[in-house]
């Protein structure tokens, strides 16, 4: 039995953001670094070499405190953020749920962020060994939020391997309406302004909760707008059938429950882009089938968050192996090999 498994009865005891702050700690205490993982693995998605395509999705380390102490965990790739230009306390506590019985998480944290001017420091000292990626949002009383993700982009492309717009956490009043297609072209086309000649990949975040035809339009618009990747899917506002006391809370489910919604988005942006623009597939991945499916269903990456609260911190390191034994048994030469071959 690992040590994780014997330390979780008494994490879980522990209110969720409270355990999420200890990790935080006991992570700042190791050291930074990364790991060697089977070649096979490697591969290049908007110009960067991605060692592993199992990556840490942006909201755990919110303000780019433990990135490196993470990569050192075995994740190929870490995203920090979301990052907004200013200081913001976020939503009002409880705000964060497990959902044990689902195997889920329910958050409505609302971008609570330090701001860009904290996480500047620490990211701009980082030795360039490893991917970090910055996840950018807007402030919740910001009278313009286009212009909070313009200066977003402006700011932290100096510092990051690429940058992600994200515009679909639900726990923003109004946030989502940036996906809506006259608006999003307005956002992309002043992110397209704002970056810097020679500056890092841009991907775009989308919700899971798309309508008919919506897809094809946001695909459209990156595509027009020069938006390298996307990241498929946020968290659900959408609730399947849970057991969890906590099922009705108002927030973004992950986890588990929301592997087939997640799973069908991706197959529905793979389909409107035809691989031609990478994805990144996130949502209910727990293990190297999840992320296995992931791939072969067209995405170029993977990233987790929720199910590292059950499987605990070795999780990106077993997907990893778990991928390479995948690969001997499938055939394929190389991980990019497989991507996109169940599509």
């Amino acid at each position: 039995m690992s040590l994780f498994n014997l330390a979780r009865p008494l994490i879980f005891r522990l209110d969720p953001e409270r355990a999420h702050g200890l990790t935080i700690g006991v992570l700042k205490a190791l050291p930074a670094g990364t790991v060697g993982f089977d070649p096979r693995l490697a591969s290049s998605v908007a110009g960067l070499t991605f060692p592993s395509p199992v990556g840490l999705a942006a909201g755990f380390d919110k303000d780019a405190e433990v990135f490196g102490p993470l990569l050192r965990l075995g994740f190929g790739f870490v995203e920090v953020g979301t990052i907004t230009p200013r200081p913001q306390p976020g939503n009002s506590r409880p705000r964060l749920f497990r959902l044990t019985e689902d195997k889920a998480v329910i958050n409505r944290f609302g971008f609570n962020s330090q701001g860009q001017a904290e996480a500047l420091p620490r990211l701009r000292a980082r030795a360039r060994s490893g991917i970090v990626g910055v996840n950018i949002g807007a402030n919740k009383n910001s009278v313009d939020r286009i212009a909070d993700y313009a200066e977003g982009i402006r700011r932290m492309a100096p510092v990051a391997d690429y940058l992600t717009v994200n515009i679909s956490s639900p726990n923003t009043p109004g946030l989502r309406q940036l996906q809506d297609e006259a608006v999003l072209r307005e956002l992309l086309a002043a992110v397209r302004e704002a970056r810097p000649l020679g500056g890092p990949p841009v991907f775009l975040k989308v919700a899971p909760d798309l309508g008919e035809g919506e897809p094809r339009q946001i695909v459209r618009a990156a595509v027009d707008h020069g938006i390298d990747g996307l990241i498929v899917s946020n968290t659900t506002i959408s609730r399947p059938a849970l057991r969890s006391i906590h099922a009705n809370e108002t927030g973004g489910l992950s986890g588990a429950p929301l592997k087939p919604l997640a799973l069908d988005a991706l197959r529905r942006f793979r389909a409107e882009t035809g691989g031609a623009l990478p994805l990144i597939g996130v949502g209910g991945i727990g293990s190297a089938e999840d992320a296995w499916e992931r791939i072969r269903a067209g995405a170029n990456l993977i990233q987790l968050y929720s199910a590292l609260v059950y499987e605990g911190p070795g999780l990106a390191r077993r997907i990893a192996s778990g991928l390479a034994d995948l690969l001997d048994r499938s055939g394929h030469a190389t991980i990019a090999e497989a991507v996109g071959t169940s599509a």
